[in-house]
Formats: C-alpha cells, sequence, structure tokens
C-alpha cells in the first residue's frame, strides 16, 4: 500500500465541531446591586458605631455618676451627635466616591448603565442605624436594674455585636467568627475603657 493510501487511512475524519459561541450573561436581578450594598454597608456600620460609641458613653458617665439623669442627658446627647456625624461623614465619604465613578463613567471605563451610589441613600441608612442601634444600650442603661445596670448593659451589648458582627461578615462573605469576634472584642474593651475613666474621673471630682 503506498504512502498516500496509509496517510488517508490514519487520517482523522470526525467533522470538525463548530466554534463555541460565546455567551453573554445577564445580570441576575436576584443579586445585590453595587447601590444596595452601599446602602447596607452604611446601615451595618452606622448601627455597631451607635451601639459601641453609646454603650461607651453611657458605661463611662455611669462609672462617675449612678444618676438616671445624667446618664440620660448624656446618652441622649451622645445618640443625636452621632447620628448627625455619621450621617454627614458618611454623605462626604460617598459623594466622592459618587464623583469618581462619574469620571469612570465619562470616560468609558465604567458601564452606562450601572447605576452611580446615592450619598443621601448612604447618609439616611446611617443615620437610622445609628439611632437604632445607640438605642440598645442607652434604653438597657436607664432601666431600674439597680446594681446590675452596669452588667446588663454589657451584656445587651455584646449580643448587638454579635448581630452587627454575622451581618456584616454575610455582606462580605467573610467568616462570621472572625468578624463577630473583633465587634465583640472592641466594643468590650470600648466599655471597659471609659468605664475605667469615668470610675476615675468621679473620684477625681
Amino acid at each position: 500500500m503506498s504512502t498516500l493510501s496509509n496517510l488517508l487511512l490514519t487520517t482523522d475524519r470526525t467533522p470538525a465541531r463548530p466554534a463555541q459561541v460565546p455567551v453573554r450573561e445577564t445580570p441576575d436581578p436576584a443579586l445585590p446591586t453595587a447601590e444596595r450594598i452601599n446602602w447596607l454597608r452604611a446601615g451595618v456600620l452606622g448601627a455597631n458605631d451607635g451601639i459601641v460609641s453609646i454603650a461607651a458613653t453611657v458605661v463611662g458617665v455611669a462609672g462617675a455618676s449612678t444618676g438616671v439623669s445624667a446618664l440620660a442627658i448624656a446618652g441622649v446627647a451622645a445618640l443625636v451627635a452621632g447620628a448627625l456625624s455619621m450621617a454627614a461623614g458618611e454623605y462626604v465619604s460617598v459623594s466622592s466616591q459618587r464623583d469618581a465613578e462619574r469620571v469612570l463613567r465619562d470616560r468609558g471605563l465604567l458601564d452606562a448603565e450601572v447605576g452611580l451610589t446615592n450619598p443621601w441613600h448612604a447618609a439616611l441608612a446611617s443615620l437610622v442605624a445609628f439611632v437604632a442601634g445607640g438605642l440598645v444600650p442607652l434604653l438597657v442603661v436607664l432601666a431600674p436594674w439597680g446594681g446590675g445596670r452596669i452588667v446588663a448593659t454589657f451584656v445587651a451589648v455584646v449580643v448587638a455585636l454579635v448581630v452587627t458582627g454575622s451581618v456584616s461578615a454575610r455582606l462580605g462573605g467573610a467568616p462570621a467568627g472572625r468578624a463577630v469576634l473583633r465587634n465583640v472584642v472592641g466594643g468590650s474593651l470600648a466599655m471597659a475603657i471609659t468605664y475605667g475613666i469615668g470610675t476615675l474621673v468621679g473620684l477625681a471630682v
């Protein structure tokens, strides 16, 4: 048999497969948008800051004074000031992010169909979440616990920080244990330090 015949017999005659046409994936409507993620992030951070800052404030005041009126004045003042500060800070931060997104979109580096982040949404979410989170330690410390006021506040704050830590980890796709531990340790240190300082100030005056 000739060499040409051998080549014809050994040649793979399987028809070639048609080239695969890439399929453009459409966005899943069930997935959260960047704007929604930003809104949720502002809410979680606002709640966490409200819990820790108001808890540290009222526990610090409780270390210096056991009067309920002093706790109420300090707690409400810190709640209002903190909520407004968080909202203003979030608005400025997200506004800068929105400006950067607008520049990228104008230069064709960002899809024109992608919605820009909204600083008003982030500011409102942060303000409402801060107030909601700050009310937890404020209401607990003002309750008639007697000598167990500080302990009850500490327990309530730890539970609240576990919740916010779990939610923040779920939003970021991170392990919940690490986020919860970080929240609880940070909040506990804040309360312990401010309580100690409040006690020293109370003894001094």
